[in-house]
């Protein structure tokens, strides 16, 4: 009980800052923005006469490789800069559950811009007749899409005092994830390694989640994402702990 205490008192600190703070209303204008104008405007959503959430998952998770690891760069090394990651290990906490409040609130903030794009919803609901099972396993796969993401950008946070350095670090890992499933890539090396390709392909955020969205839920897609951010957060646990004793 004490560590699920300790836990929510993390959690309520990191969800309370980013609401306290104008960057977060920003980030979730941009978002909103960004996923809207990306799925009318240049995947010209209406002229498709298709009514489904295609265009819009298509973009997702270009869209969050740019504003996930900015929302996630400050998790840690902003604590590091002002030098208040001591004093939170000090406190009566264990680093684990430090990780998992810092993580689980990045999580549920990204989770809040995800669900106020419920405006494409209704707009497809009232276009036709779009599969409700496809729509939900699209924005449950979203959401674990984007708990893979912010765990590559809690570690990359952990790394480096530099909120930029985080950022960049987190840009470059993610967008290694996304272009191992992305079709140029996965085609380029099916040439000559067929297998190899298919390995590679197996590792990517994109091919995982474009296995959801299709409206099927397969245990392996979801072992895969909750792999991604466990070993994502033990590597960032690894690298706090080497941080603590240096």
């Amino acid at each position: 009980m004490d560590s699920i205490r300790n836990c929510v008192a993390i959690f309520k600190r990191e969800i309370k800052s980013y609401f306290q703070a104008p960057v977060a209303y920003v980030f979730m204008i941009v978002f909103l923005v960004l996923t809207g104008f990306l799925t009318f405007s240049v995947t010209r959503f209406y002229e498709r006469q298709t009514a489904d959430l295609q265009p819009f998952f298509f973009w997702l998770p270009w869209v969050f490789l740019l504003l996930v690891p900015a929302a996630t760069m400050g998790l840690w090394s902003e604590e590091r800069r002002a030098g208040t990651i001591e004093l939170l290990l000090t406190m009566p906490i264990t680093m684990f559950e430090a990780i998992m409040g810092k993580f689980l609130a990045a999580w549920l903030f990204i989770a809040l811009n995800i669900g106020l794009t419920f405006p494409i919803i209704i707009t497809t609901c009232y276009l036709g007749e779009p599969d409700t099972g496809a729509m939900i396993a699209g924005y449950l796969g979203a959401i674990m899409l984007a708990g893979a993401y912010v765990s590559v950008g809690m570690l990359t946070s952990s790394m480096t005092r530099s909120q930029v350095i985080s950022f960049v670090l987190a840009l470059v890992f993610c967008l290694l994830f996304v272009l191992a499933g992305w079709d140029p890539v996965t085609g380029a090396f099916s040439k000559w390694a067929p297998r190899l390709a298919e390995l590679v392909a197996s590792f990517s955020f994109m091919t995982h989640f474009e296995s959801i969205q299709r409206g099927v839920i397969d245990l392996r897609d979801v072992v895969y994402y909750a792999s991604v951010m466990t070993f994502m957060l033990v590597a960032t646990h690894v690298v706090l702990n080497n941080r603590k004793s240096a």
